[in-house]
């Protein structure tokens, strides 16, 4: 139960004056719902307020005037603004409103009235203009005009100083809470009490009170990562405690092991012995293993599913496409079925007789190993006795969707992959509740591809090189940025480019992209596996997962836009059959020294989790796992790159406070559980059974 002194903070917002009916939906679009999301709306910028006359007013200053309200000039036709003629001893400035405001305007602001007023100039046909003043006072309040003011996120129809005026009201509700934070690491920093950075953060005097290194920012960054780290270490230590039947290693995965045209790498075998100690525990797992691509994330997960087979349980393996989920398919058949367990898929595509026959065999539990995409935890699917949930690319699916395949029976182990290597501060946030197992190298006799990188004038010569290697039979992919033709980019799209290549290499080119359907793009992916085409152009969906072992040569188009990480993803798509590959970035010179330095260090290393550290100094912030997919969590003052020392050390604060007091019901825990209520961040069952 929540707090009662977090109560204010937890109303509605439409108990703050001025918000009705209409204002309504565009606070919660802005903000959120509650007076707490106002409360943590964090500034963006700040107004600084020039008192001028109007003859030295200077164009884009946002400025403050006192003028004599003069003409009245309506709007001659719809779509026309509506101009007051204003004027003080050294000019004139028009204030002009758009979309009406006629009839209020003359009857606040009559011809011959003094007014203290506010604005950003704009110069219009040679005359001076603010338009839609923000403050239009009596001449006399032209101190109620502040000099300095925080601007505010919002959203169309909701005027800023509208947010502001919430904001601050807000705040006035913010109540003052005993101190949560450790005496001595507040000392050590140097930092104030919650409530005092609250009001700093909303009261920035210039730029730099913005910065996320700001100590009013620090302090609030700190609390909520501590929150967060408190929920996932609970969260973590529940899901140990919770019971779970005992799976043992067993003869039959050493028999698949057996089977395999290769051996364990060391970090294969080591992540297998971790799997291992989790099954066989008593307690529920929740692991994930960090693999490069090509490290043999599947093969661990495999031996795991044939030790609950032999067991006489059940497995699922998850996908996030009907591509990949047919990939793991084709990976995991032949060994388990030649040890005679049986394996099914289970996707969208099964319809009819055919579904229904697989859903009745997953039922009475004939199949031991079924895998599939999304389909696997849709209503109607019932399995006999599924013990181990694993999930592929888990960053592609939400914590209750893995929750629904969990729940497909009980105390359900759940091991995750994942091809995007992490550095160990960001483990934090993505991971924080989950064991981490890493493949930090790849199976003997994989060669890295070779990259280069070369200007975009050389495309004609690429070209050309391409179709001599198409025609001596290898696959290629050729990655664009962009889907279609953009207005503000000078950048080929994907369309265009594949229509160009296959005025040169003929129509054996296809075509991927995120913005065809899921039939579409499967059918264009199952093509090229198939060899039905030997060039795909695409854009970024085929980032991780796709498996074509003849695929030799990748081509990236203005590589210069990608982030690093995402440029060694792309990069491992080719080279997966064991012979020799390329990578060839193509850039639009003149590089950025940022931009060179990420094609500098692809270049020099194919080492996945290296190049995730390089990624993080190089960029210091942004999406580290590419447009929209990271997963990171909603925070509000945090930023897991700008504050990773404070990640680290709220990690290690929510450990030891844990460990001396696992039920936070000490003084310090009592206040802990305040925090964990302001920010949200829970470890109750209905969170935590999410995966």
């Amino acid at each position: 139960m929540r707090p009662q002194i977090l109560f204010p903070l937890f109303a509605p917002i439409r108990g703050l004056r001025g918000v009705g009916p209409r204002i309504e939906p565009l606070v919660e679009r802005a903000a959120g719902p509650l007076v707490r999301d106002l409360v943590f709306l964090a500034p963006h910028g700040v107004i600084h307020r020039a008192t001028r006359v109007a003859a030295e007013a200077l164009e884009g200053e946002t400025a403050r005037f006192v003028l004599t309200i003069g003409r009245h000039v309506p709007p001659e036709r719809s779509g026309r603004p509506y101009v007051v003629r204003a004027y003080d001893a050294t000019g004139e400035i028009d204030l002009v409103w758009f979309k009406g405001h006629g009839a209020h305007l003359a009857a606040s602001h009559p011809p011959g009235s003094h007014r203290a007023v506010s604005g950003r100039v704009d110069r219009h046909r040679g005359g001076l203009s603010l338009a839609h003043p923000e403050y239009m006072l009596p001449a006399d309040r032209l101190s109620d005009i502040p000099e300095t003011e925080a601007v505010y996120p919002t959203t169309a129809g909701l005027a800023p100083r509208t947010v502001r005026r919430l904001v601050h009201e807000a705040l006035l509700r913010a109540p003052d809470l005993e101190e949560w934070q450790d005496p001595a690491w507040i000392g050590r920093m140097g930092w104030m009490s919650w409530r005092q950075a609250l009001a700093a953060l909303h009261a920035p005097a210039d730029a730099q009170d913005l910065s996320p290194r700001h100590p009013a920012r620090l302090r609030l960054a700190y609390d909520e990562l501590l929150a967060h780290q408190l929920a996932m270490v609970r969260r973590k230590a529940r899901a140990r405690r919770a019971p779970a039947r005992s799976i043992a290693s067993s003869a039959l995965a050493a028999a698949v092991e057996k089977s395999l045209p290769f051996a364990l790498t060391t970090a294969q075998a080591r992540t297998l012995t971790e799997v291992r100690g989790d099954l066989a525990s008593g307690a529920r797992m929740s692991r994930i293993i960090q693999g490069d691509v090509g490290s043999g994330k599947t093969v661990v997960a495999m031996l795991a599913m044939a030790d609950v087979a032999a067991a006489g349980r059940q497995s699922a393996l998850m996908a996030p496409t009907e591509i990949l989920a047919r990939q793991h398919y084709e990976t995991l058949v032949g060994p388990l079925e030649r040890a005679g367990l049986a394996v099914a898929t289970l996707t969208g595509r099964d319809k009819g007789r055919a579904r229904a026959a697989k859903l009745e065999a997953i039922g009475r539990g004939e199949v031991q190993v079924v895998v599939g995409t999304h389909a696997l935890f849709q209503d109607g699917v019932s399995f006999s006795d599924l013990t181990l949930a694993v999930v592929d690319e888990q960053h592609r699916f939400g914590v209750f969707e893995r929750g629904r395949l969990q729940g497909k029976g009980e105390a359900v182990h759940l091991l995750a992959l994942s091809a995007t290597p992490i550095p160990r501060t960001l483990e934090l946030t993505l991971f924080g509740d989950l064991d981490v197992s890493k493949l930090d190298e790849k199976p003997p006799g994989r060669l890295p591809a070779t990259t280069t990188a070369a200007p975009f004038r050389r495309l004609d010569h690429v070209v050309e090189r391409l179709s001599a290697a198409v025609k001596n039979g290898a696959q290629a992919f050729w990655i664009c940025p962009l889907v279609a033709e953009s207005e503000t980019l000078d950048v080929t799209a994907a369309e265009t480019r594949a229509e160009h290549l296959r005025g040169v290499l003929g129509p054996r080119v296809g075509l991927v992209h995120g913005q065809m359907s899921a039939a579409e793009k499967d059918h264009a992916m199952a093509a090229f596996v198939d060899g039905q085409t030997d060039v795909l152009v695409a854009t970024t969906v085929v980032e991780v997962g796709v498996d074509v072992p003849r695929a030799s040569i990748i081509v990236i188009e203005h590589a210069e836009r990608f982030g690093l990480a995402q440029l060694h993803q792309l990069r491992g798509r080719v080279g997966r059959g064991g012979g020799a590959s390329a990578c060839l970035l193509l850039y639009d010179p003149p590089l950025t020294t940022a931009a060179q330095a990420r094609l500098d260090v692809l270049r020099r290393t194919d080492d996945g989790f290296l190049i995730a550290e390089k990624d993080l100094e190089l960029r210091g912030g942004g999406d580290l796992l590419g447009a929209k997919q990271s997963g990171f969590p909603d925070y509000r003052f945090a930023d897991p790159l700008a504050h990773r020392d404070l990640l680290l050390a709220a990690a290690d604060d929510a450990r030891l406070a844990l460990a001396r007091d696992p039920g936070l019901n000490d003084l310090r825990g009592r206040r802990l559980r305040i925090l964990q209520a302001l920010f949200d961040w829970r470890a109750d069952e209905d969170w935590a059974a999410a995966g």
